[in-house]
């Protein structure tokens, strides 16, 4: 699945969680690629919704807020639950991960009414600014779990920004 397919879901299941009040934040691979209008080769869907700022901290039933209403959502957009504790979900060869919004201060220093709010056909979502993403991945990369898992993807975006 290329990645205009990959936003394509995403605006798809965005529109879904609008309709039930939740602007979401679209992070990773794919919201990097429609900011710098470049292939990362994302490799899932990140999505980041409102939820408790403790972040892994939090009980993983209760730690995004509106949890049964995304479960729903999922389910009726024919993704199947494969991992509660990272809030992931698949459908064929794609996986979606929701993530928590309000980590962003705490995590990367990025104040939650410094997102920017865009619309695609009436469909409304945040967006990292490249500043925004480059905080995000400089935190990252002093994360162990994701330095192990994907240090090389992002020390590549963290050089691109540099560049620009």
């Amino acid at each position: 699945m290329r990645s205009n397919e990959k936003f394509n879901v995403f605006l798809q299941i965005a529109k879904e969680l609008n309709a039930i009040n939740i602007i979401p934040l679209l992070m990773g691979s794919v919201g990097f690629e429609i900011v710098t209008n470049r292939n990362w080769d994302a490799g899932d869907l990140d999505i980041h919704v409102p939820g408790d700022s403790r972040g892994w901290e939090a009980p993983a039933e209760t730690a995004l807020h509106n949890w049964r209403g995304i479960m729903s959502i999922m389910g009726h957009l024919g993704y199947e639950l494969i991992d509660l504790h990272e809030h992931e979900f698949a459908k064929g060869n794609l996986s979606v991960e929701f993530g928590i919004i309000d980590t962003l201060p705490d995590f990367a220093g990025i104040q939650l009414n410094e997102l920017e709010v865009y619309s695609t056909d009436g469909i409304e979502y945040y967006l990292l600014s490249p500043e925004q993403y480059s905080a995000v991945y400089q935190a990252s990369s002093k994360d162990s779990y994701r330095a192990e898992k994907n240090n090389f993807k992002d020390l590549k975006k963290i050089n691109y920004l540099k560049g620009i």
